[in-house]
């Protein structure tokens, strides 16, 4: 019973940690490959660590409106807004950097028992096939919403408090655009798993 926890299953934990986790790339990557991915990989890692601040003033924003409205009967007009503003930014500002890290949810229960290049060859086509044609639809489309708001002081109706909706809307239009620039990255590690057999990073 005591060598149970060393045969835990931990497949998934390694597929979602495989993608250039190291930072460094391998020696016989063409330099402009190993440069693109690098470069993305670390935007979008100091995106994140600049998001994820914002749980800060939303544990605040909480708090506050449990006080107020726990011992002073005086619940707030905005504390919902802003937190489910902030969660959203959150979200979607971060999600570029959790897609460099794997940790988007997938169907893993077929996958992790591909060989590495069978892997990289179907996260290669399903990038280009689907991923950025939609993503790409997408981004066109929330332009729209973001310039509409914008020109028409777009509020919300739901609460009292009525904030200004365009903030929450471009922050959709650039989670889109980082998820695409990380794609970028993850499409050039595919191409390499797909032809090499290792993902980018694997120790050698």
């Amino acid at each position: 019973m005591s060598d149970e926890p060393s045969k835990l299953d931990i497949t998934d934990e390694m597929i979602a940690e495989r993608r250039g986790g190291s930072g460094k790339m391998p020696d016989d990557m063409p330099k402009w490959m190993a440069s693109t991915i690098t470069k993305i990989d670390l935007f979008n890692k100091w995106v994140g660590n600049v998001v994820c601040w914002i749980t800060v003033p939303l544990i605040l924003a909480m708090v506050y409106e449990v006080l107020a409205r726990k011992l002073f009967t005086a619940p707030t007009m905005w504390a919902y807004d802003l937190s489910r503003f902030m969660y959203g930014a959150l979200f979607m500002l971060g999600a570029g950097y959790a897609l460099s890290k794997g940790v988007h949810i997938r169907a893993d229960f077929l996958y992790r028992n591909f060989k590495t290049k069978t892997q990289g060859l179907i996260d290669f086509w399903l990038y280009l096939l689907f991923y950025f044609p939609g993503l790409i639809v997408f981004l066109w489309m929330t332009t729209g919403f973001v310039q509409e708001s914008i020109m028409r002081g777009e509020r919300g109706m739901d609460t009292a408090w009525m904030p200004l909706m365009w903030p929450i809307k471009a922050c959709l239009w650039f989670g889109i655009l980082f998820l695409l620039i990380q794609g970028v990255s993850e499409l050039l590690k595919s191409y390499w798993a797909s032809t090499r057999g290792k993902w980018p990073g694997d120790d050698e």
